[in-house]
């Protein structure tokens, strides 16, 4: 597997450009703005995929509401790159499973397909969501019961990390026992197979 976790997306310019598959021009990338959706001001995603389609990729903005599996799959099918954007975690994985995109992507990650996580995006790729639930994030869980997600990497991550939250850190990560990574905006996590690699702002974030 191939993944780029990022906190801020396009913030990381340069890691992204590097990640995309070459040609640009060959690239199809299905731009899944789910978690968006449900957030009062999303003002993110233009910038995103402006961002995206100035690359010269085809770019397919896909939210998954109100598909089934078999949408779902005839939506990727042919895309070279996931990307999942930011915004409700909660909201994001219930609609990935509830759609059954959850499966597909699962599915065309794990035989090789490139993916990238921003914010939420990343969050998902983790083992489970129970960072999302922490008192610094989303307050609201749509609904959702199960957190357990796609388990791409074996570590927890919080993202958009600031000086102000590191105490909070301190608490609430006590109730894991999993490794917890932390990123602020500039940051990304480049993983290949077992490989991570901290990418963009490299100094380390220790609490």
């Amino acid at each position: 597997m191939k993944l780029l976790l990022t906190s801020a997306g396009s913030r990381v310019k340069d890691e992204l450009l590097k990640f995309i598959p070459q040609p640009y021009n060959q690239t199809k990338i299905a731009y899944i703005t789910t978690a968006a959706k449900v957030e009062p001001d999303a003002f993110y995603l233009n910038a995103e995929n402006k961002f995206l389609k100035g690359t010269g990729c085809q770019v397919e903005e896909m939210d998954f509401v109100d598909c089934d599996k078999e949408d779902c799959r005839k939506l990727l099918e042919d895309k070279n790159l996931i990307y999942i954007q930011g915004g409700n975690t909660f909201y994001l994985l219930k609609i990935l499973k509830e759609s059954g995109a959850f499966d597909v992507i699962k599915e065309k990650v794990e035989s090789g397909v490139p993916y990238v996580g921003v914010s939420a995006g990343s969050y998902v790729a983790c083992p489970t969501i129970e960072m999302a639930t922490w008192s610094h994030q989303d307050k609201n869980h749509r609904g959702l019961e199960d957190f357990t997600a796609f388990g791409f990497v074996p570590f927890l991550m919080s993202v958009h990390y600031k000086d102000k939250y590191k105490e909070i850190l301190k608490e609430e990560m006590k109730k894991t026992d999993l490794e917890v990574k932390i990123l602020k905006d500039g940051q990304a996590l480049l993983v290949e197979g077992k490989d991570v690699e901290l990418v963009g702002d490299k100094e380390e974030n220790k609490l």
